[in-house]
């Protein structure tokens, strides 16, 4: 089934603010909201359609990507990244709408997630890796390797950071973590929680440091990872791999790594989205009379077709010579600027000739 337009989706024009967004997004939720509709499944898949549409367009970096590259735009984002964003819970409590409740199943079908139980499982760190791609590289998309050290459990100690058996219970907290101090007074009994300043909230106290980790409880290890990069990216866009960030370990699920692209300056193509410009010198005879020259492009030497008479800073457009867009077959175009250039060293042949051309003007501008 195609996807519909978010602009459509909340009924608001393409420039329409953050604050013409929220008014538009309450007024369609008041209206599909499944506390309002009890039972009725078609509303649950007009709300799950309103959020999305709401996470994206509220997000200026998620609309930016979505005004010019459509849906295919956030082909790389995840579920967790669309809406991870927009509090909703807030929302709906402020819209009225508090007796819908967080973690049942309609909220995650809402949202296009599920779980597998009620507590969510806790998650290790996440990684970020900044790639750098020539313009090359981002016009024909590229797979690489990426290399980066991660941290895992150390294998001796277990992460408690402490040689086996020498690590104690906190006798100051007796293991809590906590200290508590209690002020009495003529109303009551006034009771002060904070973290145990002498095990500093572990509830354990280490005697002898782990000789592997050196007591901090950790291993780092050289990691590596194969990521396809399509084609078309643009600086800023980002690929997450799930599970691919600092590993987990017992109650702890792994992290995930988002990758960071980042597209360098070339030195003969500047790059303005899907288009490309490149500056392109030519002669005075070249300009008055037409020409066909060869320029480069991403695809190898191509012909650029120069009208008669083409004066200088003309923009000459060749289509389909520029970036692929990204999730698409199409591609954008290559603009080339012409710069008329003035000779300084003339021949004495090449002046007299130009004499020529002087007289026969006045001539013909006194006729």
């Amino acid at each position: 089934m195609e996807r519909r337009d978010y602009y459509e989706v909340l009924g608001v024009d393409r420039t329409a603010d953050e604050t013409t967004l929220k008014r538009a997004y309450r007024t369609l939720a008041m209206r599909f909201h499944p506390d309002r509709n009890p039972g009725d499944n078609e509303c649950v898949s007009r709300m799950k359609e309103l959020n999305e549409a709401y996470a994206v367009l509220c997000d200026c970096d998620k609309r930016r990507m979505y005004d010019r590259y459509g849906h295919d735009g956030l082909s790389g984002y995840s579920q967790s990244d669309i809406f991870g964003g927009v509090d909703f819970s807030t929302l709906f409590r402020e819209f009225g709408l508090g007796g819908f409740g967080f973690g049942n199943g309609i909220f995650d079908n809402l949202f296009g997630r599920g779980r597998t139980g009620t507590r969510e499982r806790r998650r290790a760190s996440d990684l970020r890796y900044n790639l750098e791609l020539t313009l090359e590289e981002a016009a024909t998309g590229v797979e690489r390797v990426l290399e980066f050290p991660r941290r895992r459990t150390c294998t001796s100690c277990r992460g408690s950071g402490a040689k086996e058996g020498a690590i104690n219970t906190c006798e100051r907290c007796e293991g809590s973590g906590q200290a508590v101090r209690e002020h009495r007074s003529g109303i009551g009994v006034f009771r002060q929680i904070s973290v145990c300043g002498e095990c500093r909230g572990t509830g354990r106290i280490v005697r002898e440091k782990c000789s592997l980790c050196e007591g901090s409880g950790a291993l780092e290890e050289d990691h590596d990872v194969t990521i396809t990069i399509p084609a078309g990216v643009e600086s800023g866009h980002t690929l997450r791999l799930e599970r691919e960030g600092e590993p987990g370990d017992g109650d702890t699920a792994p992290g995930d790594l988002y990758v960071v692209v980042s597209v360098a300056r070339h030195p003969v193509f500047e790059r303005h989205g899907e288009d490309l410009y490149l500056q392109q010198d030519i002669g005075i005879a070249e300009a008055a009379l037409g020409a066909s020259l060869p320029v480069p492009s991403l695809d190898g030497e191509c012909t650029l077709e120069v009208p008669e008479g083409t004066q200088n800073g003309t923009l000459i457009r060749l289509k389909g010579k520029g970036m692929p867009i990204l999730g698409s077959k199409r591609r954008g175009d290559l603009y080339v600027v012409v710069r008329v250039s003035v000779p300084t060293h003339l021949t004495r042949q090449q002046k007299e000739i130009l004499r020529e051309f002087r007289r026969l003007e006045q001539e013909g501008g006194a006729t």
